[in-house]
């Protein structure tokens, strides 16, 4: 069943306000389970990362993964958490095929951390805009079922059961799709920074439910919520939560009543239809695991978890704008992934110029990437951050021209070479010599006469043409203002 449609005017969108509020599971960067050493390599041959603790067969023990409380810990850290000295695992019993057990290991009352909060952005009037974090807890994944694997049956794939995560439980503070994609980025982010997990929800390791209702403008009690999946990535979480909230409001204008339950996203045909109820939290009949003894911290440690937290996003955006005198924009771009914030920082500090290493981190190797499909992993192998601020020195001193210095930057991104040999290879380096200079420039004014002559009658916009062609004829080693200043001085000459 897909949504009703909206009402023909769409002055309910004044009368009624979205209320979401997101749980945000993130697979934590372990290279084991949480409580099993099975691998947790990602796209393994199904049920090969399996063993007989996270296919749950008789006698089998679980034992707690300690990097992953670590991550956990960072991850709660640095969203403003309280992290408690002591929480319980609890199973949560449901039952389905990709769930060995019959319930999945979790925790309930007394979870890992509670209270942080997330910075979205600022309102219309430039006040502060925050959306709280209820909880943060540890929990085991459960498996993968497959449809469309084959017609008439459903695969299960346990590779993925008892991998560790992180739930991230935000308030039901955001009141727009906007927000809520500003408050998933933020919190990708801040869990990306502090190595908790890669967060990439192409591959699963950030997935996203969203609780959402309506309510009329001014009141301030919460609706009925309806929990949104199958959302895999930020963009859908924002169509969906419009989707639903048209789907809500035409329920409203029409006085039927909001189920509470969960509904599935179908991208294809942008709509959303129902999975099964909603469950509430004695549904799952929560009791304290009896094979997990209470995770017991010290003060002390969860302080030097604190301690060692790196810069968080925020803070390296601040010291950006104000080190290198960057815009808020680039700033943003530069510090959405820390990888790339490192790479620019890299090269800036050994080229000296922020401003032109932002300028091509930015342009070039943001395109460079995205045209050959490269990860920034797989693209700092073959650019490094030392060989792009030679490169830079090349073109800032005047040895190579940025036309040239966009030949280089293309044969580093295929070969990996440094930009002198290519250079050296290639005879790209800058030609100064008046005399070969002008060699070019009197064969561009012998082959474009007409153009000649109507730039000296004063067609002046006929100046780059023809600085084109001397730079063509050159293969892009004329220094470009030594060949304008000799063009005009043939021409004004004549």
């Amino acid at each position: 069943m897909s949504a009703p449609a909206a009402p023909a005017s769409r002055a309910w969108a004044d009368r009624y306000e979205m209320v979401v509020g997101l749980e945000v599971h993130v697979q934590l960067a372990t290279a084991t389970k949480l409580f099993c050493n099975c691998p947790t390599t990602f796209a393994a041959p199904p049920n090969a990362n399996t063993c007989p603790v996270c296919l749950a067969l008789p006698g089998t023990l679980p034992t707690l993964n300690a990097h992953a409380v670590e991550l956990a810990v960072r991850a709660a850290l640095a969203l403003g958490c309280t992290v408690h000295p002591l929480s319980v695992f609890a199973r949560k019993n449901y039952f389905y095929p990709d769930l060995p057990k019959g319930y999945q290991i979790s925790q309930f009352d007394r979870p890992l951390a509670t209270g942080g909060q997330v910075a979205i952005g600022e309102s219309p009037e430039g006040a502060p805009l925050v959306a709280a974090v209820t909880r943060v807890h540890l929990e085991e994944d459960a498996g993968r079922s497959i449809h469309d694997r084959f017609d008439d049956a459903t695969a299960v794939d346990l590779n993925r059961a008892g991998v560790p995560l992180i739930e991230i439980v935000g308030e039901p503070d955001l009141r727009s799709s906007a927000e809520a994609g500003a408050y998933l980025r933020v919190v990708r982010q801040v869990v990306q920074y502090v190595g908790a997990s890669a967060a990439n929800m192409e591959e699963g390791s950030l997935r996203v439910d969203a609780n959402v209702s309506t309510r009329r403008r001014g009141d301030t009690g919460l609706g009925t919520k309806v929990e949104i999946k199958n959302m895999n990535s930020f963009s859908a979480v924002e169509r969906a939560l419009e989707v639903e909230f048209a789907r809500q409001c035409a329920l409203r204008e029409a006085r039927r009543p909001i189920a509470q339950q969960t509904m599935l996203w179908d991208a294809t045909s942008e709509t959303v239809r129902p999975a099964r109820s909603k469950e509430d939290s004695h549904d799952y009949r929560y009791f304290a695991d009896p094979d997990l003894p209470p995770l017991v911290l010290t003060s002390e440690w969860i302080e030097a978890r604190r301690a060692a937290l790196p810069e968080l996003p925020a803070a390296r955006r601040a010291r950006l704008r104000e080190q290198f005198a960057l815009g808020g924009r680039e700033t943003e771009v530069l510090t959405g992934d820390p990888r790339l914030a490192d790479y620019f920082e890299s090269v800036a500090r050994v080229h000296g110029d922020a401003r032109a290493a932002a300028n091509w981190v930015l342009r070039d190797v943001l395109a460079a990437m995205n045209d050959a499909g490269l990860s920034l992993a797989e693209f700092e192998l073959r650019v490094r951050p030392a060989d792009l601020a030679a490169l830079l020195d090349l073109v800032r001193d005047g040895s190579l021209s940025h036309t040239a210095g966009a030949r280089v930057f293309a044969a580093m991104v295929r070969t990996g070479e440094p930009p002198s040999r290519i250079v050296e290879r290639e005879g790209l380096r800058q030609v100064t010599d008046d005399a070969q200079l002008g060699a070019w420039v009197d064969a561009v004014l012998a082959a474009h006469a007409d153009e000649v002559r109507r730039f000296a009658a004063g067609e002046r916009k006929l100046q780059g043409f023809l600085v084109g062609q001397v730079m063509k004829r050159s293969g892009g080693t004329a220094d470009p203002r030594r060949v304008t200043a000799l063009l005009l001085e043939r021409v004004d000459g004549r």
